[in-house]
């Protein structure tokens, strides 16, 4: 069980398509993948079949990612935050669990702050939640280029040229850092995290460069009922430098 992108389901949110893709158990409890900055829904692959109860999963490309287009509204994570919203109004998504990796879980910190809908449980994973931690950030992620990241990151440029249908890599990446700095009301969700009230878990790896320990851990105690795990020998992308302790910890919050 995994996403392929194969299908051909899209729902058009105010200028672009935004895709997303059903696996799993129809009947079940829906439960949304949000990936992070420049990846997909495919990025979860490794971890799903780890899951040891059955859920209506649902992947979304975040907005100029994977399949979707990017539009021509400006890119935002409050942007990203009401195309979710959108999604799940429109599927009938009762009760959802929601998973997010970085700039997916920092939208969904800004969802479930928000209380517009109800969430049964929230996992964060990698995800900063205020714009205090561009101190330490800021001019790293301005230095980002078109040409820098596909330097670093060429399967991730490639797999965007065969998976987007209306590809522009460059107006993406400038989007995405604009995104990334944004220290306005439509970047960080900051303190209104405290509105969260559905059970949530915290991750982070030990070496994650993005992601504090203790920006992690003053969000864990922000939000009254919050589970906070840093888990060593891994960095930022711990559903793949740790994927089976991840899973136990996933698992055993999702049927408390």
């Amino acid at each position: 069980m995994k996403f392929t992108h194969q299908s051909d389901t899209f729902i058009e949110i105010d200028s672009a398509k935004i895709y997303f893709e059903e696996i799993g158990t129809p009947q079940k409890q829906p439960l949304l993948f949000l990936h992070g900055g420049f990846g997909n829904i495919e990025d979860f692959n490794g971890i799903i079949p780890l899951l040891k109860n059955e859920y209506r999963i649902i992947g979304i490309d975040s907005r100029g990612q994977g399949k979707s287009t990017l539009g021509n509204k400006a890119l935002t994570y409050a942007r990203i935050e009401k195309d979710i919203e959108v999604i799940i109004k429109q599927l009938n998504l009762v009760n959802p669990v929601i998973l997010g990796f970085s700039d997916g879980g920092i939208s969904a910190l800004r969802l479930t702050s928000s209380n517009s809908l109800k969430v049964d449980k929230l996992i964060v994973i990698g995800s900063s939640w205020h714009s205090k931690s561009l101190a330490n950030s800021k001019s790293f992620l301005e230095a980002i280029t078109t040409e820098k990241w596909k330097e670093r990151f060429p399967e991730t440029y490639e797999q965007y040229q065969n998976l987007n249908v209306d590809p522009d890599f460059d107006k993406l990446t400038k989007a995405m850092v604009k995104m990334w700095i944004d220290e306005t009301s439509t970047g960080h969700p900051d303190e209104t995290v405290q509105n969260i009230n559905c059970p949530t878990l915290i991750i982070r790896g030990d070496n994650d460069h993005l992601c504090s320990k203790q920006s992690s851990f003053e969000l864990s105690e922000l939000i009254k009922d919050a589970d906070f795990a840093n888990i060593p020998f891994c960095g930022h992308e711990v559903f793949n430098d740790q994927k089976n302790i991840l899973m136990e910890m996933v698992n055993q919050f999702l049927v408390q």
